[in-house]
């Protein structure tokens, strides 16, 4: 019986996360009630309430949400990464960069992003702190993954340079989303140029 529920209880929540995503990709996030999301998604105003205080809280929820599938789909690069550093780095950001707008727009990831900063001390702000961290624990990996197979250098500091492709490629990713003329192909192609000189450092030359 607490299977079920537990069942029933994530299939409300993905009811409520999914109709609000597709609310807001059609009237914007401002203009989104929380009624309509309630309604779409077959649920009270009062069940939406049990779940989220706000539509911030539910906007960061789907931002976890976004990043939990990311992080997911990057394992089995990071578990087995090919030798050429810039080419396993840019196998993976490519990969975060081709599933960041799956369930978000631009505009809804600026608002979270504010959100996150104005509202840094709520259960969901600090979710989205905690899955940024992941992330670029994730990207270190692939570096450290990369040493071990001889593809970096056996001096270098495999966090500490996973953590510059990663804050780099979480800049350019701010600069994509309140930008919106940049395409996710000119992202990744602006991204790939910024790591190569990096990449060729920590590369062990060719023999």
């Amino acid at each position: 019986m607490t299977g079920l529920r537990a069942r029933q209880k994530a299939d409300k929540n993905r009811r409520i996360l999914e109709a609000a995503t597709g609310l807001f990709h059609e009237v914007g996030y401002d203009a989104a009630r929380i009624e309509d999301i309630a309604e779409r998604a077959a649920v009270s105003v009062g069940t939406f309430y049990n779940y989220y205080q706000s539509k911030g809280d539910m906007l960061l929820a789907t931002v976890a949400m976004e990043v939990e599938e990311v992080l997911d789909s990057g394992r089995s690069i990071v578990a087995d990464p090919p030798r050429d550093v810039l080419s396993a780095v840019t196998l993976l950001v490519d990969q975060y960069y081709d599933h960041s707008l799956v369930y978000l727009s631009k505009e809804m990831w600026r608002t979270a992003m504010a959100i996150s900063i104005q509202q840094p001390e709520t259960p969901f702000s600090k979710r989205y702190t905690d899955l940024d961290r992941t992330l670029c624990a994730q990207v270190s990996t692939l570096v450290s993954n990369l040493q071990r197979k001889g593809a970096v250098r056996d001096e270098i500091d495999a966090g500490a340079v996973g953590a510059m492709f990663f804050n780099n490629l979480n800049m350019m990713f701010t600069e994509f989303v309140r930008d919106e003329t940049m395409t996710l192909e000119r992202l990744k192609l602006e991204v790939a140029r910024q790591n190569r000189p990096l990449a060729t450092l920590v590369s062990v030359a060719a023999t």
